[in-house]
């Protein structure tokens, strides 16, 4: 059986200079390819509130979401580790009311840990998680969460003093007991910096190379949204164009009649052989 990948073999990469991958998944089907394709962690991001609901923030989306998305994601993995986002709202409140809704991503949405957003303000959050075994991950930098009070997705840590800072938010995050933290739209520099003053793994994403891993939305990365290109995705497919290409086909064939064909069809009064009627056991 394959070896699942664990916050003690992801400390292990970081000393042995072996980067670690990390992608978002947001259902069973991706989940499936992307740990077949040696993904180390599958993030269940909140992000599936942009990329899969439409919105144009993070904020939206609701604990119950993602417990159900973290569900369909554990579902379709033997590997890799699963992270969940602690949405907007179901830990600013309270240790008590994070420590509550990290328990169901844990034990209803069958993570192996959580993402929660912040600095030093939720050490406590993070130090009382760990002490009844729940691993976390931090995350620093541009935090989707803030996107009002940042008045957008814009770069951060540019200011002077800014290292100084993340360093002090990372080494207080670290201290509570995370075992690892994203560092989002920061200058590489910095993020060089913040990471070589850690013992535990960074994962950048618009950071630089200097990070102990990478980052990247599944969806960015395989170019399914044509609108949406910024500098630190590199597209290593154009799916968009495909998908778009392979429905016009179908839907002209329809509309000619060429599909399906005879060979498509089910023909006669028995059962076919082969079940269920429809591949997989699916139905439209």
């Amino acid at each position: 059986m394959t070896a699942r990948v664990t916050i003690q073999s992801l400390r292990a990469q970081k000393v042995r200079g072996d980067k670690i991958a990390m992608l978002t998944a947001y259902d069973a089907t991706f989940a499936r390819l992307l740990d077949g394709a040696g993904a180390d962690i599958l993030l269940v991001g909140d992000s599936l509130g942009m990329v899969i609901q439409g919105h144009d923030t993070t904020l939206p989306v609701t604990l119950d979401e993602m417990i159900y998305h973290c569900r369909a994601v554990a579902r379709g993995t033997q590997r890799a580790q699963i992270v969940g986002d602690m949405p907007f709202m179901s830990y600013q409140e309270s240790v008590e009311q994070g420590v509550r809704h990290a328990g169901r991503l844990i034990k209803e949405g069958g993570c192996h840990a959580v993402k929660l957003e912040g600095g030093a303000q939720y050490a406590e959050l993070v130090t009382r998680l760990t002490s009844i075994g729940i691993p976390v991950m931090g995350h620093l930098g541009l935090t989707p969460q803030s996107f009002h009070q940042f008045g957008g997705f814009k770069v951060q840590g540019r200011d002077p003093g800014a290292t100084q800072r993340l360093i002090a938010d990372a080494k207080a995050l670290e201290a509570a007991g995370a075992y690892a933290i994203v560092l989002e739209g920061i200058p590489a520099a910095v993020a060089t910096d913040v990471t070589a003053a850690l013992a535990i793994p960074t994962i950048g994403i618009g950071a630089g190379a200097g990070c102990d891993g990478q980052v990247l939305v599944i969806y960015d990365l395989l170019g399914l949204d044509e609108r949406f290109k910024p500098k630190f995705v590199r597209r290593y497919a154009d799916l968009a164009a495909t998908i778009k290409d392979a429905c016009q086909r179908y839907i002209a064939d329809v509309k000619d009649a060429s599909f399906p064909s005879e060979a498509e069809s089910f023909a006669g009064e028995r059962e076919p052989s082969v079940t269920p009627l429809y591949s997989g056991g699916r139905k439209p």
